[in-house]
């Protein structure tokens, strides 16, 4: 006798629960912190990333906030003002109290507060997937990847 059919949303739950279990590999999601000078021209320069690995409970922000930087990488923008913007993106990743009551929030709500989308100075890309054995080296390689930056 064959079991019963699980419907989509109880299927979803289960893999779920097994996703990332037994074979070291742990899919996330990232996305690409970028700043956006002039909004209404849509260019942009790529400035961080943004990784969660939601069965890991894992979120990270890794950006350029060092102002020298972004001065020769996001002209018409100011410097000290977006390096503030970028570091309290990270310390929202980072779960800092000091960053307003999102941070506060859990790292799924926080994750999808960050990469929503705004027009904004600061903008993300769309989201995408990945899966890694190390989330903390991944932040890192994503960040050389679309920053090029150390």
């Amino acid at each position: 006798m064959s079991r019963p059919r699980l419907g989509r949303a109880a299927e979803r739950r289960n893999f779920l629960r097994s996703e990332g279990s037994g074979d070291g590999w742990i899919d996330y999601d990232f996305a690409v912190i970028r700043a956006v000078p002039h909004v209404h021209l849509e260019t942009h320069v790529n400035v961080g990333v943004v990784v969660h690995a939601r069965t890991a409970g894992f979120l990270r922000a890794r950006v350029a906030a060092d102002p020298a930087f972004l001065a020769a990488r996001v002209p018409g923008a100011d410097p000290d003002v977006l390096a503030r913007y970028l570091s309290t993106h990270e310390g929202v990743a980072r779960g800092d109290e000091g960053c307003g009551p999102i941070a506060l929030a859990p790292p799924s709500e926080r994750f999808h507060w960050l990469t929503a989308p705004r027009s904004d100075v600061i903008q993300c890309s769309e989201v995408h997937s990945g899966r890694s054995q190390d989330l903390k080296a991944t932040v890192d390689a994503l960040f050389r990847e679309y920053v090029g930056a150390e």
